[in-house]
């Protein structure tokens, strides 16, 4: 068969055919230095013979030459099968070596990031295609040229801007090996924004990696202006909500007022039964939408981080005592026994009095409208650190599953969306709730089955400058 070249492959696989070849090569060799010694040895002994006419002498010498004859040509046989051995190891070497080298150009080529070397004496001594893509050059221009061909073409196509070209040459010349290590961004003549890490190596090159970086730029620039039109949306509607709040309150408060005013027959009897249903039906309704409006006023400052507290020790026995005597009439309606679990000691937080208020109204008037008539619901406070005080609230309600349990956290969500009706409310009670406890640097979680009930925990700051780790 006869070899192909240019595969390595190729070439490993016949390399112990030719070696096999050399070898009967040097066996015919071999063979034939010691017939030309044997017939030498012969001739030799034929004239001494002649000489002398004696055998012994002959022999004597026969056998010395031939010793020597024959130790020289082992000898040198020896010597050229090493020779050959060593260099066909080379020949291993250099193809091993050559697989390396193909494979290391292959690796710089498919990186995806521009890679270039210069010597220390400036000569471009290493590259890749991705090089010349991102700085325009012309690969042919790239062998042999050296850095500062690279810089004066750079200059020729406006990357530097309008200055003197060969003083901007030399002045980036002499920073080039100076300036190091360095990483810095660069925006081309093409538009093309490049990310350059330069490094110097051992031997006074300098390794220089480009990346192509533009679509990153851009990208953080969408989101920066996303940003910003985020903030000036949440601003425009802080401003409405705030300017909406004052319009809608004040005609909202003089309805209440007024229809509560008809509705207790200060100024004398209505003659009328009607217009006295009528009279209170408006008076809820009214208090029903200043509830509402209050809720998304809560959550848009919740939402915008402009929540206000005014923290102090607040005794949470007593703050449960008032909210359940606010709530307890709506309980004793349903048939729902509301259940006070409160530990032996003085339970205190260190937190706003009227948003705690609001948090346990929130609470409770959640699980008091989601559970069954004749069941209860369990109110348990407790310290459970020295640093950490417990709220929980138990029902014996409907329950969520963990989607519902998401979605009841957002605004506006609902646990049960077709149930709404059988449940009312806006959506935004677990949400306030939730913001609220948080901008007390505490914490709130539910666990909840789904026809068995819920349990919200609450852990809250017992002192201040004490926040809880956020949950995971």
């Amino acid at each position: 068969m006869e070899r192909q070249p240019g595969s390595a492959g190729m070439m490993l696989r016949f390399l112990p055919l030719e070696r096999a070849g050399r070898s009967g090569k040097f066996a015919r060799r071999r063979k034939a230095v010691t017939a030309s010694g044997a017939v030498l040895l012969a001739i030799y002994g034929a004239c001494v013979y002649n000489w002398s006419g004696d055998t012994a002498p002959a022999i004597i010498a026969f056998a010395v030459i031939f010793v020597i004859a024959g130790g020289i040509a082992w000898f040198g046989v020896r010597t050229v099968e090493r020779e050959q051995l060593a260099a066909t190891q080379l020949r291993r070497h250099s193809l091993r070596l050559a697989r390396r080298n193909s494979l290391l150009q292959s690796t710089i080529e498919h990186i995806g990031e521009g890679l270039s070397v210069f010597d220390s004496q400036g000569r471009l001594i290493a590259w890749n295609v991705r090089f010349c893509e991102l700085l325009d050059i012309p690969p042919e221009i790239a062998r042999g040229a050296t850095l500062g061909d690279v810089l004066s073409l750079q200059m020729a196509h406006g990357d530097f801007g309008d200055a003197e070209p060969e003083a901007e040459v030399a002045r980036r010349l002499d920073l080039f090996y100076r300036d190091v290590p360095i990483t810095k961004e660069r925006a081309t003549a093409a538009g093309r924004v490049l990310q350059i890490r330069r490094c110097a190596m051992p031997n006074g090159a300098v390794l220089s990696v480009y990346s192509d970086v533009t679509e990153i730029r851009a990208s953080e620039r969408k989101l920066i202006e996303a940003r910003s039109q985020a903030e000036l949306a949440s601003r425009a509607k802080g401003d409405f909500l705030a300017n909406m709040s004052h319009e809608l309150r004040t005609p909202l408060n003089a309805i209440i007022g007024f229809s509560e005013v008809i509705s207790n027959e200060l100024f004398g009897p209505i003659a009328n039964e009607k217009y006295l249903e009528y009279i209170k039906d408006i008076h809820a309704s009214s208090l029903h939408l200043l509830s509402i409006i209050n809720d998304v006023l809560d959550m848009s400052k919740i939402e915008a981080g402009k929540v206000e507290l005014a923290k102090d020790i607040v005794q949470i026995k007593h703050v449960i005592s008032e909210v359940t005597r606010m709530i307890g009439e709506r309980a004793r309606g349903r048939g729902i026994e509301l259940s006070l679990q409160l530990a032996g000691d003085d339970v205190a937080i260190w937190a706003d009095e009227r948003s705690v208020k609001q948090i346990l109204l929130n609470l409770l008037a959640n699980a008091i409208n989601f559970s069954q008539p004749g069941s209860k619901v369990w109110v348990r406070i407790f310290n459970e650190n020295s640093e950490t005080a417990v709220l929980e609230i138990e029902d014996q309600g409907i329950g969520m599953n963990e989607e519902e349990q998401e979605r009841a956290l957002q605004p506006f969500g609902r646990a049960k969306p077709a149930m709404t009706g059988d449940y009312g409310g806006t959506g935004l009670g677990l949400p306030i709730t939730k913001g609220l406890v948080e901008a007390h640097g505490g914490i709130l979680s539910i666990e909840s089955r789904a026809g068995i009930g819920t349990t919200v925990r609450i852990k809250m700051p017992r002192e201040p400058k004490a926040t809880m780790p956020l949950a995971r």
